[in-house]
């Protein structure tokens, strides 16, 4: 009886072992074709549709060049692409669907998802993953130019063609992911290049982990790195992220949901744009946030840019330990009201804590193909920026041992606003968010107006040439507290201009 019992254990091992060996499929199995010029995607679905209906299993992908065009992954599923495996975007801008509304007419915005194509889709799956040490390459500038050419010719026409920039809108420009709606998503370890647009976007998913992530997307316009919309329980974490746009960016498109419970820690950023940004879309907003341990370099606009400007809420976010090098803008904070009808935004709990920032007098994103426009090209060196509007102010908002090094520099010649002018500084209530919407601002290092409940603890302004303006203006900003502050002394530099006080 007990030699049975030895068997039979046995039996049920071998059976356990060889039904998890079927749920992993080689490309070498599946016969795929890794010359760099054979689209794979119909044999890649295949496999993923058959696994998928089985249980869920993983496809290994061995070293070569596979093409592929949109794959959609399913529940259970995981891409594993060992090293010196990648998966080539097709150039034919044909070889693209959009899974959520297939056959929609994408004519009118309001019919789909506005950023809906991709690669790599997903939509109401559960416990997917790609991961490995390879490649995905999405050769976006190929394709952007490939469905450029063919509006160009009346054969695929995009009724929104951005005519002023001579470039196809975003809605049609394939993404490197989208995943919408998923539950339980792990990326990890690998080297992820050139959408077309955005690069990983994740719509309303929970349960999300990116880790160990090399994140490159220059090849075009619009080129965030890592977008996460209407999220809940994020861990992004190890993962460096280059971008022609904003890097790691919390957004928020629907009033009821919001981006919550979301952590990012341990990155290295660059961006032509900003490299930590929450909005500009912030509808519902964006509630207990994590961002630490964060490296910025050679970026463009603010190394943190936190932006209510749609009816959402700004609770209850911590960022600290930052180090940013070589950036336009320190800090941008700002309470809008893009639309009348909307309800008012809330900035109110915000923390930023152990941060050094050196910026540059000139553009900090040279080497970028396709840079950030500037609305301002004549300016002065801009502050940081804590800014709401009339009778909507941002609250409790902490600056913690932080030290900025401004160039400085600024002239009169050039630009000249004084104390008793701050009037003309434009209100933009209903403006496209960014650090240097106001245009000239009259000081160096904190512009806080519309604010209630600033506090300014250990922190410290540095100047690498004399500036004539001081280094705080406040205007209508009540309880602002200054505790163990530290600036250059000299002509006006080493005021603290409150107008509020007027």
């Amino acid at each position: 009886m007990k030699y049975r019992n030895y068997i039979l254990v046995a039996a049920m091992m071998l059976v356990a072992t060889v039904a998890e060996a079927a749920k992993t499929v080689s490309s070498t199995a599946l016969k795929l074709v890794a010359d760099g010029q054979t689209v794979n995607t119909p044999a890649i679905q295949r496999a993923i549709d058959d696994l998928s209906r089985k249980g869920g299993g993983t496809i290994v992908f061995e070293p070569g060049n596979y093409v592929i065009g949109t794959l959609e992954l399913r529940s259970n599923i995981e891409l594993h692409l060992k090293s010196g495996a990648t998966l080539l975007g097709s150039t034919n801008p044909y070889d693209y669907i959009d899974i959520t509304k297939e056959g929609a007419d994408r004519s009118d915005p309001k019919k789909w998802n506005y950023l809906s194509l991709a690669l790599i889709e997903a939509y109401q799956a559960k416990n997917i993953k790609l991961t490995g040490e390879g490649t995905i390459d999405a050769r976006g500038c190929e394709l952007a130019l490939a469905i450029d050419s063919l509006h160009k010719a009346g054969v695929r026409p995009d009724p929104n063609y951005f005519d002023r920039l001579n470039r196809p809108r975003e809605a049609m420009r394939p993404n490197l992911f989208t995943i919408n709606a998923c539950d339980g998503i792990e990326v990890s370890g690998l080297h992820l290049r050139n959408g077309a647009c955005w690069g990983l976007v994740f719509f309303q998913c929970k349960n999300l982990l990116i880790e160990r992530v090399d994140v490159l997307n220059r090849a075009y316009w619009n080129n965030d790195g890592i977008d996460i919309v209407d999220c809940q329980h994020v861990i992004i974490r190890d993962s460096h992220v280059n971008a022609a746009d904003d890097g790691i960016c919390l957004k928020s498109d629907k009033l009821e949901l919001a981006c919550d419970d979301i952590q990012v820690y341990n990155c290295a950023v660059e961006s032509s744009a900003s490299a930590i940004k929450f909005g500009t879309n912030s509808a519902g907003g964006f509630k207990n946030i994590t961002i630490r341990d964060i490296k910025v370099s050679d970026t463009f606009r603010s190394a943190i840019a936190i932006e209510a400007v749609d009816g959402g809420e700004v609770r209850n976010v911590l960022v600290e330990n930052i180090h940013a090098l070589n950036t336009g803008n320190p800090i941008f904070i700002r309470l809008g009201k893009r639309q009348a009808d909307r309800r008012d935004g809330i900035v109110d709990g915000v923390t930023i804590r152990n941060m050094v920032c050196e910026v540059p007098f000139e553009r900090p994103d040279v080497g970028y193909k396709l840079r950030g426009p500037i609305t301002n090209t004549m300016r002065n060196p801009m502050p940081s920026s804590i800014v709401g509007i009339p009778g909507v102010k941002v609250r409790n908002v902490l600056i913690d041992n932080v030290t900025i090094i401004y160039p400085g520099g600024a002239d009169k010649g050039l630009r000249y606003l004084t104390m008793g002018e701050l009037s003309k500084i434009p209100e933009q209530i209903n403006r496209y968010p960014e650090f240097d919407m106001f245009g000239e601002l009259p000081c160096y290092g904190f512009y806080v107006r519309h604010a209630d409940g600033v506090t300014f603890r250990n922190v410290n302004l540095l100047l690498r040439n004399d500036d004539f303006r001081p280094a705080f203006v406040l205007d209508d900003a009540s309880n602002v507290k200054f505790e163990n502050i530290s600036y250059p002394f000299g002509k006006k530099n080493g005021q603290i201009y409150d107008n509020s006080k007027q």
